[in-house]
């Protein structure tokens, strides 16, 4: 990194989890500002969303890599290499559903690895190659479920809490650099992750859910206007955020529970299912 830029001098945006959802979303908004790109996710969807992109006439580098491995995240450093990337979206996510007793470790493992550890992992060269220029943007896909306890879902809210913490922490650390840290945290969308988690028998899996360009839209302008945080999404998430600031912990895991039990949709005629999501766009 910190090096040329590509296509004739147009600004780069890296997009981790773009192969639809919010980070496909975010990666068209960036290309049709100019932005070249460099997209990245692990599914065979990738290259499809690469060529949709270029259709944009910008250039699209798309590298192909699962971000839960160290071998994944150290693919997506090395074709960073001689490039300098002036905004960095981190996106990728997994979600799981489920009650702790019952899911595996591994799942549990691969939530931490995916929404946790890769986002350090990759955080730590873009943000010393932005703070060393005096100038970037990064960005964090982290989730209303920061907010709360998640009942049946535990792994993965407390996944987003760090990534909630960690943005809020970076934002102040570089504060007089000119480097920007923005997180931005959308409710239940309309993507892959219920069906992918395994929680399409539950009432949040089968609920109305926010459309993710509407949620990508409001992300780019906030990382654009260099903003902290933002809750993204429709009227009521957005109201869901501001009643998540004063609600103790044991209503919000209570709420939680009512929305994310398995089987607590079985009254609407929802599939039943359990497991979890290798999920390419955040929630």
């Amino acid at each position: 990194m910190n090096g040329d830029r590509a296509g004739g001098g147009r600004p780069l945006a890296l997009i981790t989890g773009a192969s639809s959802g919010i980070g496909y979303e975010l990666a068209r908004l960036f290309a049709e500002h100019g932005h070249d790109l460099v997209v990245n996710a692990e599914d065979e969807r990738l290259e499809h969303a690469a060529r949709r992109l270029r259709e944009t006439g910008v250039e699209v580098r798309a590298v192909r890599a699962d971000l839960r491995t160290a071998e994944g995240v150290d693919r997506l450093v090395a074709a960073l290499t001689g490039l300098t990337v002036d905004v960095a979206a981190l996106n990728a996510g997994v979600g799981q559903g489920g009650a702790f007793v019952d899911t595996d470790p591994r799942d549990d493992q691969s939530v931490i690895d995916l929404n946790v550890s890769s986002t350090v992992r990759l955080a730590k060269p873009l943000l010393r190659d932005m703070v060393a220029r005096g100038v970037g943007r990064l960005m964090f896909t982290s989730s209303v479920a920061a907010t709360m306890p998640g009942s049946f879902q535990s792994v993965y809210n407390a996944s987003k809490s760090f990534v909630q913490s960690f943005a809020q922490a970076l934002q102040e650390e570089v504060a007089d650099t000119g480097v920007t840290v923005t997180s931005f945290m959308p409710g239940p969308t309309e993507t892959d992750f219920f069906r992918r988690a395994g929680m399409t028998d539950t009432k949040v899996g089968i609920m109305e859910k926010d459309d993710p360009a509407q949620v990508a839209r409001q992300a780019y302008d906030a990382v654009m206007k260099g903003r902290g945080k933002l809750v993204t999404g429709s009227a009521k998430t957005k109201a869901q955020g501001v009643a998540d600031k004063v609600l103790p912990d044991r209503v919000k895991a209570a709420v939680h529970r009512r929305m994310a039990e398995p089987g607590s949709a079985t009254e609407h005629g929802a599939a039943t299912g359990n497991g979890s999501a290798t999920e390419d766009d955040g929630r």
